[in-house]
């Protein structure tokens, strides 16, 4: 189940534009975050984080990008599942080569 969050993905996505329009026309990001932060009700330090991924989202800044994150979390998860999954075939494929009434190859 996902977490909750806090404030609607509306009032974000609004925050974000509004602080980097203020940017562009000002210049520091700092002050429009601390700004816009008070005006909506946001900690700057959210706001700032906010606005720091949608730059990277966009390529403005370096880093990388959500959907290169989801999708290595998602490679991660699956490469778990296969070698887990590769795990059980090893342990069964020792249990079955060591039947008791099997003939020795030997």
């Amino acid at each position: 189940m996902p977490a909750m969050r806090k404030y609607p993905p509306e009032l974000r996505e609004r925050a974000v534009r509004l602080v980097l329009d203020s940017k562009n026309e000002s210049g520091g990001s700092r002050g429009a975050c601390t700004r816009i932060g008070q005006q909506l009700g946001i900690p700057s330090d959210t706001l700032r984080g906010w606005v720091q991924r949608a730059e990277i989202d966009e390529g403005v800044r370096p880093g990388v990008t959500t959907d290169e994150r989801a999708r290595v979390l998602e490679l991660e998860r699956e490469n778990r599942e296969l070698r887990r999954a590769n795990a059980i075939l090893r342990s069964a494929s020792a249990f079955f080569a060591a039947e008791p009434g099997r003939p020795s190859t030997r």
